[in-house]
């Protein structure tokens, strides 16, 4: 009998028993075509004018606030006394009083001391008060002080009755120790008006709001 030869594995089962080269080449691209189809991961949106929405305002320091605050009422009250219906019908009259008061304190230490309008006068000396010696500046000084200063309306008008009060003391003061200097002293009369008194007035609005202020400073803090 004749024997069957074997026959061994041809070229197509060789072709799809082992991968190619060009099958590896084959897989990598579509792998590569897949991530490419991937979609890209999702990024935070950024807020764009186009949202509607406007960056927050920039809101001025307490210290500028205060300074703007603080010279606009400064101005505003200078001016509105300055106005002649207001400087003929309220400051001359209240400085009427001022030398009023003054006459009777010098006539209580033995000043033969006589008034007409905002004039004081004696047989040794006369002075006679006017704006600037009257403490009306000093009192706008601590009134835009207090406005300027952040407290409760109710504290801000009790801080500026006791402040005007106070300066209204030491201005009375002043105006019995100038003219006991012009009658006594009168080559020191004009250091004393211009640089002394004048200087003394001003502080004592600085120290009295200063100190209505560091009273106020703590209930201020816990109300924030």
């Amino acid at each position: 009998m004749a024997k069957r030869k074997r026959r061994g594995p041809g070229p197509g089962a060789a072709g799809t028993g082992a991968a190619g080269p060009g099958a590896a080449a084959g897989d990598s691209d579509g792998e590569t075509a897949a991530a490419d189809a991937a979609p890209p991961a999702a990024q935070p949106e950024r807020a764009t004018a186009d949202d509607g929405e406007q960056p927050p305002r920039r809101r001025l320091r307490p210290e500028a606030r205060f300074l703007i605050t603080f010279l606009l009422v400064l101005g505003a009250s200078f001016a509105f006394l300055a106005w002649r219906p207001v400087n003929d019908r309220v400051v001359e009259p209240f400085t009427g009083q001022i030398a009023k008061a003054s006459g009777v304190a010098l006539r209580l230490i033995g000043q033969d001391v006589t008034r007409s309008g905002t004039t004081l006068r004696s047989p040794r000396f006369a002075v006679n008060i006017k704006n600037g010696c009257n403490g009306v500046e000093a009192m706008v000084i601590l009134l835009a002080a207090i406005v300027a200063f952040p407290a409760p309306w109710k504290a801000r008008l009790l801080g500026l009755a006791a402040g005007a009060a106070a300066i209204q003391v030491v201005n009375l003061v002043r105006v019995v120790a100038l003219f006991l200097t012009g009658a006594y002293l009168p080559k020191f009369f004009d250091t004393s008006h211009t640089v002394v008194w004048q200087s003394l007035v001003i502080l004592s609005a600085v120290l009295i709001w200063i100190l209505w202020a560091r009273r106020l400073a703590p209930r201020t803090a816990q109300a924030a």
